[in-house]
């Protein structure tokens, strides 16, 4: 023990702890003269030194017992001093960690243990680390232990109650990617973490973000490896500690004050975090303004981590923060600047000034806006005062920085962001605008703008020269509170055209359309186009505008001009919004008795414009009166309207002399009725009317009234537009809830009695509504039906599945008749559809059908019914029929004729016939495959026969293919020798003709040839396949296990240090190593058949299910990993045992080759080999055995070359690692 100050020895302890072992930590407690050491033993020790009479000693106490578990890791609290009165410091807390568990203990007043806390299983070799320090959680500040071991930081809050006892709480966890071997704290949000690769990690302790990731391998740190060994004393630790000893670096690493200390082997290096200015002055040497502008705005909200050098509350942090962006800023415009080009095009000063390149690498600083930051920054620092003075005087110097700057007050002016701007910018802003002709940029800032910062005058009159009428209206209201003239300024512009019936421009209409809006605002009571009027003037600006729009002659009117022509204006400009700004308006005037008589005022104004004059359109009135119909349909209405002009617009929008604007006029007066109208009418009269124009939505909504639920259907089907409505209409009536039995009976009498006319529009639609409804009335429906045609259409709509309908076919109680009825007008109407549709239809009887097909000659629809029931060699017969009279017609046009008559009839009707013939020949006999097959041979060899080598056929070599196509199609069903016998015996070629089937004979053998070669081929592909697999599968059972580690997975012990024992080593295929103890402990033994079997512990226990009987079936299916065993002797059963002679008497596939085998079945997934070699080593003299024939019943006939998915891999096997 020595004194630091004066260098003096002051005592040596050599009875502290056990001899034989070396001191792995020794640290002070906040009492000086209390220390802790621990050894490599794992046990620790207290110190306490005393001097007594000038004599200085010391005492050892043993705290932890490295019997008890091996320490290995200590951390005394201590505080700093502005904390020695903290309460828990009485305690002189000490955490220490073993290779199991954490325990924090109170040294004083009395030794106490707080907490034990334990690891769980962690990797052997990781080092388990400690670290005290004080932090404020809710206000509080209450030291914090963090201690971790691995990849997993665990924090602890340590807390006193009143009661005097310390209470642990856990906190939130830090899950790192990689091993710690150093865990320090900078400060109480800000740790270095040193992983096994030596590098640093700058985290914070509360978002758990990583700040800074630094390489230090070249420290060169030391590590304490040669300690935890005891290399000095013998090397008597243990296993587990000299493990942890290889990442050790305990005493190489020190933290004091925000400092950390790292010991390499040549020198001591130093880390500390950079102060806030520090970091800041980083990026601006870096010339990353822009970075340190964004870093210094963090410092200035608070929300930057690991800050250092921030003192004060908050509003001083501020403020010297805001100081130092301020000069950054200044820096900024000065560097700009400077590094403009003195000259070139002003689209490259513009851009240096909006887009200014930063040039550091490391940062890789993007090209960024560089006036538009300082705008952004001066504005975030509330120093509008420095953006408008300093900061625009200095960028003035320079025309296109002035440019720059005034464009990008732009979007903040728009936002609202910057309100109260200085007369000169606002002034130089317009100006800025105006000389680079973006008015409709000035227009939406002058909206914007405070009004007392702009020149009235010049600016009226700049908006009137550029037609910018917002700002001239915003001007108006808010600098001389003006509302009208804006008003009749629009009107005059937009006056004229319309009087004189000439269409408008595209700017007449924008304006018409903003003086409506306009007018709306006034009338609302909002200020346009933003913002509201003061409340005080709302009733003033109401009151005029109504007395603008009443006005009988504009100010300036002429002697032609009509009466109340701003009301007559904006009907002609739009009636329809002009009308729903009066009915917004008129929901705010209930209490004003004013505004009730000047809501009466504007009513008889607008019919005495419209009504009396004949310019307006149908739907120019019908709209008037529909909002005269809402007004006077309102519980509060006061307007009166005289009954008799309503009459009158009826009789306008009913006039049948006028056929144009038909569906307009119907849609206007449908909206009066809708709106409330039906009240002014007499209705027989309206329905009366409506009839007679042909107004058939009119007539529906009437009838609609008086639950005249089948008169509608007429309206419907009356009606061209909507006529296949009518189908969801009737449907909607027939199941939505809410008719009466008797409505929904007269709808339905009304459908039957329109039954064809229904069909006839939609029968998809009408079959659907009679399947849907009235699925047992079908007969009726179809007595009703005269109609052959709309018959067949209704009956293929309902009974064909492919129409589309959708109704469950199943629900349908449709008797055969009905099907048979419909077959026979499909045979009628539609002949070549009547295959596939009998394919797809269910109900009908065959031998009714079949008649009806006979009777209309529909031979192969005959044949396909008679193939159903079962009549194969009748339909066969048909269809040889028709081949043979189109073979005869076709030799007989051959002999007459010169022409070339088409040969795809009888190739169809062949192709048809050997389809025929394959489809049943799997079913039939040898001797009936030929009563088929042979007749069609024949067939197609008869017109051959006619015809002389000399003068051979017209179509011979066609017809010699398609017979050829006969030979290969039964080839597959009759055996070869048979179709040769059968030719030879034809007394045609019995006579030396051999030559005409020459080609027949060779296509034969050439076929039989290639099948040989195939099937030769496939064989020897297979046999090496095999051949390949079984010495894989030698391979993998005989090859040896090489294990992972040299210890037990379970217990962690080496496996040499327990050869003392009676114990086995098992090594699993996976590389696990196990003692049969701790296998036998943890359950993982089955006994099969007698014999014990192992299986890994690691590997099976995440797929435990707790029941050992499923292990059983798993080994059985390779699943489980099977191991090496040495067996004992006990594990055998005895030569006396019957079921061990059985065991032995059969070969039996241990646990390893089992798993081999799965591993192989599963590399080669596919049709089983063993299936293959069983079908290719049949006898192949056998005379039934073909492999590529499907003629075979039984066993042949499932053969698996017959499978549509049987592939053949013809590829080189994978090649795997020994």
């Amino acid at each position: 023990m020595w004194d630091l100050a004066s260098g003096k020895l002051l005592r040596s302890i050599t009875d502290a702890h056990p001899p034989g072992t070396a001191i792995l930590h020794i640290k002070f407690t906040d009492d000086p003269t209390l220390a802790i050491c621990n050894d490599s033993g794992g046990s620790v020790f207290e110190l306490t030194f005393k001097r007594v009479m000038g004599v200085r000693t010391c005492e050892s106490r043993c705290l932890f017992s490295g019997s008890k578990g091996e320490v290995c890791c200590i951390e005394p609290l201590h505080s700093k001093p502005e904390l020695k009165d903290h309460p828990i410091t009485q305690f002189s807390l000490l955490a220490m960690a073993s290779l199991t568990k954490i325990l924090v203990i109170g040294l004083k007043p009395s030794l106490k243990v707080w907490m034990t806390f334990p690891y769980g299983r962690m990797d052997p070799s990781s080092v388990p680390l400690l670290a005290w320090h004080f932090v404020a959680v809710h206000n509080y500040v209450n030291p914090m232990l963090a201690f971790c071991r691995g990849d997993v930081v665990h924090f602890l809050l340590v807390k006193r109650d009143e009661s005097g006892a310390i209470h642990v709480t856990k906190q939130k966890h830090l899950h790192l990617y990689y091993d710690l071997i150093n865990f320090t704290w900078i400060n109480s949000r800000t740790v270095v973490l040193l992983d096994s690769v030596e590098k640093l990690h700058v985290i914070d302790r509360q978002t758990q973000e990583e700040l800074e990731t630094v390489e230090i391998s070249e420290v060169q740190l030391v590590y304490n490896s040669s300690h935890f060994k005891s290399l000095a004393t013998g090397g008597n630790v243990s296993q587990a500690l000299a493990l942890v000893g290889e990442k050790a670096c305990y005493q190489s690493i020190s933290s004091y004050g925000g400092q950390i200390f790292y010991l390499g082997t040549k020198s001591v290096y130093v880390m500390i975090l950079r102060s806030w200015r520090e970091r800041v002055d980083h990026l601006l040497k870096q010339d990353c303004l822009t970075e340190a502008l964004a870093l210094a705005w963090s410092f200035h909200e608070g929300k930057a981590k690991a800050v250092v050098g921030l003192s004060g509350d908050a509003s001083k942090r501020k403020a010297v923060v805001a100081d130092r962006m301020v000069e950054i800023l200044f820096h900024y415009a000065d560097r700009a600047l400077k590094k403009c080009p003195d000259q070139g095009k002003i689209q490259v000063m513009e851009q240096h000034f909006q887009k200014q390149p930063e040039a550091h690498a490391r940062y890789s600083c993007p090209r960024i806006d560089m006036v538009p930051i300082i705008v952004d920054y001066c504005l975030l620092l509330q120093r509008k005062d420095l953006l408008f003075s300093q900061m625009y005087d200095k960028l003035s110097e320079n025309s296109v920085a002035k440019g720059v700057f005034l464009e990008c007050l732009e979007p903040y002016i728009l936002s609202d962001k910057l309100v109260g701007i200085t007369p000169q910018v606002m002034k130089d802003l317009i100006v800025h605008f105006q000389d680079k002709k973006l008015m409709e940029n000035v227009e939406a800032l002058i909206v914007h703008m405070d009004i007392t910062s702009l020149d009235i005058q010049q600016v009226v009159l700049m908006c009137w020269e550029n037609h910018l009428y917002d700002a001239m209206i915003y001007v108006y209201n808010r600098g001389m509170n003006e509302f009208i003239s804006p008003m009749e300024k629009l009107f005059r512009v937009i006056a004229h055209p319309l009087s004189a019936g000439k269409p408008l421009t595209d700017e007449q209409v924008i304006m018409g359309n903003k003086l409506l809006v306009y007018i709306s605002c006034c009338l609302a009571g909002r200020a346009y186009p933003l913002g509201d009027i003061p409340e005080d003037l709302v009733p003033l600006v109401k009151n005029q505008v109504f007395e603008f729009l009443i006005r009988l002659h504009s100010a300036e009117a002429s002697s032609e001009e009509e009466i109340y022509p701003y009301v007559r204006t904006l009907l002609h400009f739009d009636t329809r919004e002009f009308l729903n700004v009066l009915a917004l308006t008129f929901e705010d005037f209930k209490n004003d008795k004013q505004a009730v008589e000047y809501q009466q005022r504007i009513v008889d104004i607008l019919l005495k414009v419209m009504v009396e004059n004949s310019d307006f359109t149908p739907s120019q009135v019908g709209c008037l009166f529909t909002f005269l119909a809402r007004q006077l349909a309102k519980p509060d209405n006061t307007l009166f309207v005289n009954r008799t002009l309503f009459d009158q617009v009826l009789e306008f929008l009913c006039s049948p002399d006028d056929d144009s604007r038909h569906s307009e006029r119907q849609q206007v007066l449908l909206e009066l009725l809708q709106a409330g109208g039906i009240v002014q009418f007499e209705e027989s009269r309206l329905i009366r009317m409506a009839e007679k124009a042909e107004f058939y939505q009119i007539c529906e909504f009437m009838y609609e009234r008086e639950h005249q639920y089948d008169k509608i259907i007429d309206c419907y089907l009356r009606d061209p537009l909507r006529e296949e409505d009518v189908f969801n209409y009737i449907h909607n009536i027939l199941s939505i809830p809410g008719h009466s039995a008797e409505e929904k009976q007269s709808v339905w009498h009304k459908a039957m009695d329109h039954i064809e006319e229904l069909v006839s529009l939609k029968p998809c639609k009408a079959a659907e509504l009679v399947a849907m409804h009235f699925s047992g009335q079908i007969e009726t429906v179809i007595k009703k039906l005269q109609n052959q045609v709309l018959l067949f259409k209704f009956l293929r709509s309902l009974l064909d599945p492919r129409e589309g309908i959708h109704v469950n076919q199943e629900s349908l109680q449709i008797s055969p008749c009905i099907t048979e009825q419909f077959i026979e007008l499909l045979c009628q109407f539609n002949p070549n559809q009547v295959i596939e549709t009998l394919q797809v239809l269910e109900c009908y009887r065959l031998e009714e059908t079949i008649q009806i097909t006979q009777k209309y000659q529909l031979h192969e629809v005959t044949a396909y019914l008679l193939e159903k029931k079962g009549d194969i060699h009748g339909a066969f017969l048909i269809m040889l029929q028709r081949l043979q009279s189109k073979l005869q017609e076709i030799t007989r046009q051959g002999e007459n004729t010169k022409e070339d008559p088409s040969l795809k009839d009888i190739e169809d009707t062949m192709v048809e016939t050997i389809a025929l013939c394959q489809r049943n020949s799997h079913n039939l006999n040898q001797q009936q495959r030929e009563a088929l097959w042979f007749p069609l041979l024949e067939a197609m060899m008869a017109p051959q026969k006619l015809s002389s080598s000399s003068a051979p056929h017209l179509h011979s070599e066609a017809l010699k293919s398609l017979t050829m196509q006969v030979l290969n199609s039964m080839a597959t069903f009759i055996a070869l020798p048979s179709i040769l016998q059968r030719i030879l015996q034809d007394p045609v070629y019995g006579k030396g003709k051999l030559g005409e089937i020459q080609g027949l004979i060779l296509g034969m053998l050439d076929t039989f040839n290639y099948e040989q070669t195939l099937l030769e081929t496939t064989t020897n592909l297979l046999n090496q396949d095999l051949h390949w697999s079984l010495c894989n599968l030698r391979a993998s059972v005989t090859r040896g296990l090489n294990p992972k580690q040299d210890y037990c997975s379970i217990c962690l012990q080496q496996y040499k240090r327990r050869q003392e024992m009676d114990d086995e080593i098992i090594v699993f295929s996976c590389g696990h190593l196990y003692h049969s103890f701790c296998l036998q402990n943890k359950e993982c033994t089955i006994e099969i058949e007698g014999q014990t079997r192992w299986t890994c512990y690691k590997c099976s226990s995440s797929n435990k299910v707790g029941k050992l009987s499923e292990n059983s079936s798993e080994i059985k299916k390779g699943r489980i990993t099977p191991s090496q065993v040495k067996m004992s002797p006990s594990s055998h059963q005895s030569k006396g045992d019957p079921a061990a002679k059985k065991a032995t008497s059969e070969p039996v596939l241990d646990p390893q080759q089992v798993q081999a085998f799965d591993q192989l079945c599963r590399l080669y997934r596919g049709s089983s080999r063993l299936a293959l070699l069983t079908e290719l080593s049949q006898n192949r003299s056998s005379e039934n055995y073909r492999p590529f024939s499907g003629s075979q019943s039984g066993p042949a006939f499932n053969s698996i070359f017959q499978n549509e998915n049987f592939q053949l891999q013809l590829i080189p096997p994978p090649v795997t690692e020994d």
